[in-house]
């Protein structure tokens, strides 16, 4: 048997995580890890005591037609990557690393190329983690170094707006 590499083996990890979420369109799962030790794990879903998509049977985004990547404030669920901020100490944070994964919820498939939203990268900023490594397929990934968030700032605006 072929020993899985460190990097798969945590997005192994965070794509079980996943299997908690309630999202009715895409489930993201979360590990948060620093010195090779797992810091805190994170689906995506409602806030604790609030009712989920998947009880009430419907995405609020979804019945308002809202494109992938538009208008989060409306959605019921706290991110898996801000689930996994909030469930560690800011000093366990610095310098760590988040595993993150999705699949579609209708399909249940591995559901690749994908970062953190606007808002998710601005938690990550602030809470230190160094690098974040989403999965794309079984036994590929992107790596993404958050100091290119920093220094790439999307939040200004340059074209005169």
């Amino acid at each position: 048997m072929k020993r899985r590499d460190k990097t798969n083996y945590y997005l192994d990890i965070a794509e079980t995580v996943l299997e908690r979420g309630t999202c009715l369109r895409r489930n993201f799962g979360a590990i948060i890890v620093k010195n090779d030790e797992i810091i805190a794990t994170g689906y995506n879903g409602a806030p604790r005591g609030r009712a989920n998509c998947s009880d009430l049977g419907y995405c609020n985004r979804e019945k308002l037609s809202l494109p992938k990547g538009q208008r989060y404030e409306l959605c019921r669920s706290v991110h898996a990557e801000a689930n996994a901020i909030i469930s560690a100490s800011r000093n366990d944070l610095i310098g760590s690393t988040l595993y993150l994964a999705c699949h579609d919820a209708k399909t249940e498939k591995l559901f690749g190329e994908i970062e953190p939203c606007l808002m998710c990268k601005r938690m990550i900023i602030n809470a230190g983690i160094e690098t974040v490594i989403a999965r794309n397929t079984h036994d590929e990934y992107t790596v993404m170094k958050v100091s290119d968030w920093i220094d790439n700032d999307e939040s200004i605006q340059t074209d005169g707006y």
